[in-house]
């Protein structure tokens, strides 16, 4: 993988120094020069401390990514919603797990966008996850194609730059269209999964717009302002309005939809090698525009 870069400052300034203000990290520029990296000025290879003027072009060619022996490729088809040589976005199905663990070591979403990386060809590269989504959550998931890349996008998540909507499916009754829910998430007590809202917790900023309405359930459109674990399910459930469909947090199994109603549908981000912001986009989940589709049938 290769990064190129031309210098148009009007002060000389070393190559250490440009890529820091570049977001490229000491031990990213370590493994270059240690793990069969390059770093290039004009062409002819060059050092860090090494000093560049107005119109010199910086090449760095990234080394080979090692991929971990615990992580088997899994060949499962992935449905693609953006590709280029540097981010990766796929719709991840209901049920899948975002990283492989010792229950779901030989499929994951990462697992499978390996193995979409092996059929393709793709060489000296590995999946970086960058958004993650629960198991049974639906929807997209942002991937990095190299550790330069996933660097970048990390910036932007921990200043929550990042924007995400989802689309959710409550119980019970929400009055008002609009609501924003600014209300701190910590560990339930007694539990290592599920979570509550704790006045030490993490703060937790969740905004909802209902867009549709039908009996007793509520299709929303949410945007999380943080990223904390289960943050919308706890967010519904301490409403009073759980999920359809989470057990965890109080919602109501249905036949019709084995899982919490909740797809991720939309992800703004900036992309930094584009010098571009990107929007992309996810249909509803087809089991939850089912589960729609019959109670408003059922309703008529």
């Amino acid at each position: 993988m290769q990064i190129s870069w031309s210098y148009d400052g009007e002060s000389p300034i070393s190559v250490k120094t440009f890529l820091k203000q570049e977001g490229v990290s000491r031990r990213l520029l370590a493994s270059i020069r240690f793990n069969g990296g390059k770093l290039l000025i004009n062409g002819s290879e060059g050092r860090k401390i090494d000093k560049m003027v107005n119109g010199d072009e910086l090449v760095i060619n990234l080394p080979s990514e090692k991929i971990s022996s615990f992580l088997v490729p899994s060949f499962v088809p992935i449905s693609i919603l953006y590709e280029d040589q540097d981010y990766l976005v796929v719709d991840k199905p209901a049920g899948v797990a975002s990283i492989p663990s010792n229950l779901h070591k030989e499929d994951s979403l990462v697992a499978r966008v390996l193995g979409y990386y092996r059929i393709r060809g793709y060489k000296g590269i590995g999946p970086h996850i960058a958004t993650r989504l629960d198991r049974d959550t639906s929807g997209i998931v942002l991937f990095a194609k190299h550790r330069y890349a996933h660097a970048m996008i990390d910036e932007q998540l921990k200043r929550h730059k990042i924007k995400k909507f989802y689309y959710a499916i409550l119980q019970g009754k929400l009055i008002t269209k609009h609501l924003l829910v600014n209300l701190p998430i910590g560990r339930m007590p007694g539990s290592l999964v599920k979570r509550t809202v704790v006045e030490k917790g993490k703060s937790a900023s969740t905004e909802y717009w209902k867009i549709a309405e039908f009996q007793k359930y509520n299709v929303c459109k949410v945007q999380l302002h943080t990223g904390r674990t289960h943050q919308i399910r706890v967010h519904s459930a301490f409403l009073g309005m759980p999920l359809v469909g989470d057990t965890l947090y109080g919602g109501s199994s249905q036949c019709s939809l084995q899982r919490q109603a909740l797809h991720c549908q939309q992800i703004t981000f900036f992309h930094p090698f584009l010098n571009k912001e990107l929007t992309i986009k996810s249909e509803i989940a087809a089991d939850m525009q089912m589960f729609i589709n019959n109670k408003i049938n059922i309703k008529g």
